[in-house]
């Protein structure tokens, strides 16, 4: 993994060959597991269901795009799958089945094949798909007439009407211990469930060096010094919401982040800074993904400006694998 290679320092999208991305990818799904299996012994058939129905989505998806593309289909790579795998994620357990579907069919179609599949997004596919289905959220209730009667009933399941950690610290409610938020609390996404679990699958991708740790470092570095500034407490930040989901695996995206050591810090420290504006400033529980999708747009222009080139011409420098994701 030490091994030095020679690559090209440009824009976006930087990708490896196929194998490297298939295991890359299968590595990134072993570290979901985690996080998986927490919301699946809370949430029980109700997770199972709606994560079915994304992995199911994602791959039609794929197939249907890469098909009316005339693109060769990529069953190996594993990108469909994890993209199906993040969408059910981002989503509370007992989401109404068809908003998975419209949100996957968003990230997989809209974010990534309709741009020109794998490698040449420009934002990250599993949260464009999330905000999209939130800004959507008007048509919901025409939507939602039409596949009412279809929506599945697995028994009720108490957790699932609690109250999200942010949600009771925005409002000034008592808050769970910190011991508990930490370990599991269900309420909200069902990767907000476990900081532990995201932790582990996290400790997982960094040493298999998939990930750098300069971008969730610069994000949670940034989130607990803002928050102290403000008078917040930075331990209830860190272990509420998507921030450790966002910092260890939407923000670190091969394709989406910048390649340069500079350029992410530059994008980690941004990032951090807008989350604590939507949140603190905004009360926007979303604010993290609103955070990494806003400096995705500007990946490009922070690659341009932190990649050293020669006398203004784009040049191969040996860079170490195991600073390539």
């Amino acid at each position: 993994m030490n091994e030095a290679r020679n690559f090209i320092v440009s824009s976006s999208p930087h990708i490896k060959d196929e194998g490297t991305i298939s295991k890359a990818m299968r590595d990134v799904f072993i570290a979901l597991i985690p996080v998986t299996l927490v919301a699946i012994y809370f949430f029980r058939l109700y997770a199972v269901f709606f994560i079915a129905v994304c992995l199911v989505t994602a791959i039609l998806t794929e197939l249907l795009f890469r098909n009316l593309m005339n693109r060769k289909a990529r069953p190996g790579d594993w990108s469909a799958l994890l993209t199906g795998l993040f969408v059910a994620l981002l989503f509370p357990a007992s989401t109404p089945w068809w908003q998975g579907v419209l949100a996957t069919f968003l990230a997989v179609g809209v974010a990534k094949e309709l741009v020109g599949g794998l490698g040449w997004n420009r934002f990250n596919p599993a949260l464009f798909g999330r905000v999209a289905l939130i800004l959507l959220a008007p048509l919901f209730a025409f939507v939602y007439s039409w596949f009412e009667p279809l929506n599945v009933y697995f028994g009720p399941i108490d957790v699932m009407t609690q109250a999200t950690p942010l949600a009771m610290m925005k409002m000034g409610l008592e808050m769970p211990p910190l011991g508990q938020l930490f370990l599991a609390f269900p309420g909200g996404a069902m990767s907000e469930v476990s900081p532990l679990a995201i932790l582990i699958g996290a400790a997982y991708l960094l040493y298999k060096k998939h990930i750098s740790w300069r971008i969730p470092v610069s994000i949670l570095a940034t989130v607990v010094v803002l928050t102290l500034l403000s008078g917040g407490n930075p331990l209830y930040h860190l272990v509420t919401g998507g921030l450790l989901l966002g910092s260890f695996f939407m923000a670190t995206d091969w394709v989406t982040s910048p390649f340069t050591e500079k350029g992410k810090i530059i994008f980690g420290i941004t990032i951090g800074v807008l989350i604590v504006i939507f949140r603190v400033g905004f009360s926007i529980t979303e604010g993290v993904a609103y955070s990494i999708l806003i400096m995705n747009f500007f990946v490009p222009y922070i690659e341009r400006k932190t990649s050293r080139s020669h006398f203004g011409k784009i040049k191969a420098v040996p860079v170490p694998m195991a600073e390539q994701k």
